[in-house]
């Protein structure tokens, strides 16, 4: 079994849903003349891929949708839906059912699936094309064209043929070839056209570019000479400033740390002359408190002075006693002379001593006889005398003692002054150091910018040079010298027009490309050529093969219905058939010879019978010689099902039994479903379906399986 199920609704009469299950043999669909049964055939013809609806016997495709009656309003949409079992795997799909359905609607709209996706009606067409199925040829044979093989042209006899031996594909595969090779031909010529139109225009642009070649030489050369002098002493400056950079920054670093030294060697200064002892002011009290003892002392030297003298002339005779006494006194003022001036402690102590000596020799034993009250003043003025003494010596001491602790001070304060000033001079040679070094730095970078501002006259970048690897010329002078000759040269040959550079430039890629595009043209009409010669070795390896074991069974059949005889499908020689020719760009162009593929010719000889022609045969016997030719067909390439509309009407009971026979006997290897009004088909029928006409003039089906 191949074909499943047929399910139509709102196609022509069949308005409500019909679905009419296929058996694996012979299925008969019968019934009265308007019916509608024949709309079957149309469906399935509509479903393989019909286009025209003239073919379906309708003005327009809207004819295929119910039109309505009297008694029932027209639809607004005609589906049908054929279904295929695939568990042989016929169709190349991974489907073990495969269903065609066709939608139309009467706002135009057209609807195609495959298996429920929705595809193309080409892709429709090219599924059943590569199955050896289709909406023409022999698989659908409608209502009066029984004898459709015999009043077909011998082309069309060829594609029904091919059709059922499976070759319709590589004939379509043909005609896209030759469809290609056609378009690559008129693209071949074309570009040929543009190339031999390219031509001189671009040698004339060559010419005109050929003069800015030296000057891309000239400007090659001067470009490498400034990479080498420009970027060689930029390099070098460059250096220079980059080496310069690292001793400012260890100067500055030195600096920086000097100036924590100074100020370190500053707060040690400060801290030194923070602890300055108050010295200088006790020792200033104490010399002033040492002159306010001077002063007491001559004060009281003067009163001994005066004490002794009274003592003297009390103790001594008045004449002996003067003389003395003036003696001792001018000896007791010059030594309190001197002591009124001294400052020194022990000087003082050694002339108040100088004083009690003099006053004890000059009176000695003279002193006996004084009074009681001038002894006791002296040795109360004595007693002063010798305190005095002593809180001087005290003062003398601690004056000592003051000034050995200030000399400690003064010696930490000149070390601490003294490290300070070397951290200074330290500090001023860095900074010396580093006005020198900051001085060469601007002394490069001078240089550095004139550079600069050289690289910028010549319409370059500083920025251009980094990188090169270069170095600099060893002849500055000459490096310059060529330099300045080549800016020359390129000054006389002047600015290259760039849109002329421009246009030759895409003139030779069009070119180019043109060229490279016949190449592959040229390539592909050679593949085409290729592929169609082995297409039509395919063709005519396996139509010839065919056609002679198609003649053997023409022959068997009509021999059947006729009862003897002899028939043959003979196929046409060409004679002339055009070669291929050059066309003006001197491409060879292959003639399309489609129109005159060979057909195929029909000779019958019929027995009794003087007939050697097919005009001659009457309406039974052309229905039985297309049955004939039919059947030879498909014993040779059985296809999986076959429609046939009425083909038998023309025959007569002896030949409609011979016919149902042919049918019972080829069951095995094909399908069958055949709309008929003959009796002996419908009992070689597994099936019956009669279609009736109800009152509201809608198709109904009835089926019936026989036993």
């Amino acid at each position: 079994m191949f074909l499943k199920r047929l399910e139509l609704q709102g196609f022509k009469s069949f308005a409500d849903k019909t679905v009419l299950d296929f058996p694996s043999g012979t299925t008969a669909i019968v019934g009265p003349n308007g019916s509608g049964k024949s709309n079957i055939t149309d469906a399935i013809r509509w479903l393989l891929g019909e286009r025209e609806a003239r073919n379906l016997r309708g003005a327009k495709v809207e004819d295929l949708i119910f039109a309505g009656s009297e008694k029932r309003p027209r639809v607004g949409l005609a589906q049908a839906t054929l279904y295929f079992d695939n568990s042989s795997g016929f169709f190349p799909v991974d489907f073990k059912e495969v269903s065609i359905s066709r939608r139309i609607g009467r706002d135009g709209s057209s609807v195609c699936l495959l298996n429920k996706s929705e595809v193309r009606l080409k892709d429709i067409i090219d599924f059943f094309s590569k199955s050896r199925l289709g909406h023409s040829g022999l698989n659908i044979v409608g209502q009066g064209d029984s004898d459709i093989f015999i009043r077909a042209t011998p082309l069309e006899r060829r594609e029904m043929i091919e059709g059922l031996l499976g070759l319709k594909e590589y004939q379509l595969k043909k005609a896209d070839a030759k469809r290609r090779l056609e378009n690559t031909y008129i693209n071949l010529e074309k570009a040929n056209a543009l190339v031999e139109e390219l031509k001189p225009h671009l040698r004339l642009l060559k010419r005109q570019v050929s003069r800015y070649e030296q000057r891309e030489e000239f400007a090659a050369e001067l470009k490498s000479l400034e990479n080498g002098y420009y970027g060689g002493k930029l390099k070098s400056l460059e250096a220079a400033v980059a080496g310069i950079e690292p001793k400012l920054v260890e100067l500055d670093k030195n600096i920086s740390a000097e100036q924590l030294r100074i100020k370190d060697s500053e707060s040690a200064l400060e801290a030194v002359r923070s602890s300055q002892p108050k010295a200088n002011a006790e020792i200033n009290a104490i010399q002033s408190k040492k002159k306010d003892l001077s002063d007491r002392q001559q004060v009281l030297q003067k009163e001994l002075g005066k004490l002794e003298a009274r003592l003297e002339l009390a103790s001594t005779p008045t004449e002996l006693a003067s003389a003395e006494l003036k003696t001792a006194l001018e000896k007791v003022r010059v030594l309190v002379s001197g002591l009124a001036r001294e400052t020194d402690i022990g000087k003082i102590k050694d002339g108040l001593a100088a004083v009690i000596s003099v006053v004890e020799t000059t009176l000695g034993d003279r002193k006996l006889g004084e009074s009681n009250k001038l002894n006791q003043e002296k040795a109360k003025l004595s007693s002063d005398l010798k305190l005095l003494s002593d809180e001087v010596d005290q003062l003398a001491k601690k004056e000592t003692e003051l000034t050995a602790g200030l000399q400690q001070f003064n010696e930490n304060f000149k070390k601490a002054f003294t490290q300070l000033e070397e951290e200074r001079s330290k500090l001023s040679r860095l900074n010396q150091d580093k006005q020198k070094v900051s001085f060469d730095k601007e002394r490069i970078v001078l240089q550095l910018d004139e550079l600069k501002r050289q690289i910028t006259e010549i319409g370059r970048r500083a920025e251009d040079f980094k990188g090169i690897a270069e170095a600099q010329a060893e002849d500055g002078s000459a490096t310059l010298k060529r330099m300045f000759r080549l800016r020359s040269e390129l000054a006389g040959i002047g600015e290259i027009d760039e849109s002329l550079v421009k246009e030759a430039k895409e003139t030779e890629e069009r070119y180019s490309f043109l060229s490279r595009e016949i190449e592959d043209l040229e390539k592909a009409s050679t593949d085409l050529k290729s592929l169609i010669k082995e297409l039509e070795r395919k063709i005519h390896s396996d139509f010839s093969a065919a056609m002679k074991m198609i003649n053997e069974e023409f022959t068997k059949f009509v021999k059947l219905m006729f009862g003897g005889g002899r028939a043959a499908l003979m196929v046409q020689e060409i004679d002339n058939a055009p070669s291929d020719t050059v066309n003006e760009s001197g491409v060879v162009v292959e003639q399309n010879n489609s129109e005159i593929t060979p057909g195929v010719e029909v000779e019958i000889s019929l027995p009794r019978k003087k007939v050697k022609g097919l005009d001659v045969l009457s309406g039974g016997e052309r229905a039985l010689v297309s049955i004939a030719a039919l059947f030879a067909l498909i014993s040779v390439s059985p296809p999986p099902f076959l429609v046939m509309d009425e083909v038998d009407a023309a025959l007569d009971e002896q030949n409609a039994r011979r016919f149902g026979e042919l049918l019972k006997d080829f069951v095995k290897k094909t399908q069958f479903v055949v709309v008929t009004h003959n009796r002996a088909t419908m009992e070689a029928a597994e099936v019956l379906y009669g279609v009736t006409m109800s009152p509201d003039g809608t198709s109904k089906v009835v089926s019936l399986k026989l036993e």
